[in-house]
């Protein structure tokens, strides 16, 4: 299909003009390609009705109906491996942004309200997350928010981060209902 490996040379040509050097961008090629017309169903109609799975390092010039940003806790977003430098914060701060600004109609910005901890073998021990600081309070107040987990009365810090009154075995119970 001629036309459609014509598209790609476009798409390939409209994505190497992001990047300083040939090999970082064959680098990022290497480790995220793109998506190839030859990987799409048949029927072009369809493609929209097919799920579409992109980092937000190879989002940039896309663009979709909804978006789904994933992890959107400090430590992942920014990553704590990017937190060596204003230079580095700056550019996941830009990446964020990249990727909510992919969406058309619908964004969707999620987050894990806990994490468990694999690496201790014998342990169950866990630890709440923190929304990533790039949403910050004027922003966040722009949002609906929907929690299903650790919400004010629910045995967990509230959204005004202060502790829900209760006696320790309530909310002991409250806290393995979680994790049950």
């Amino acid at each position: 299909n001629a036309p459609a490996r014509v598209n790609d040379l476009k798409q390939l040509e409209a994505i190497a003009v992001r990047y300083e050097s040939r090999q970082q961008f064959l680098t990022e090629m290497t480790l995220d390609p793109p998506a190839s017309t030859q990987e799409l169903p048949a029927d072009p109609l369809l493609d929209e009705d097919f799920l579409i799975l992109s980092t937000i390092h190879s989002a940039k010039g896309l663009e979709w109906d909804s978006v789904h940003v994933i992890h959107a806790a400090d430590g992942n977003i920014p990553a704590d491996m990017a937190t060596g430098s204003a230079e580095e914060i700056e550019e996941e701060r830009r990446l964020f942004y990249v990727a909510m600004t992919r969406a058309k109609n619908h964004l969707t910005v999620l987050r894990p309200e806990r994490y468990y901890f694999h690496n201790r073998h014998r342990s169950d021990q866990h630890s709440l997350s923190r929304i990533t600081r790039f949403l910050t309070p004027p922003i966040l107040a722009l949002m609906e928010q929907v929690s299903h987990g650790l919400t004010a009365g629910s045995g967990g810090a509230g959204a005004g981060g202060g502790l829900v009154k209760g006696d320790t075995a309530e909310i002991r119970r409250r806290i393995a209902k979680l994790w049950g």
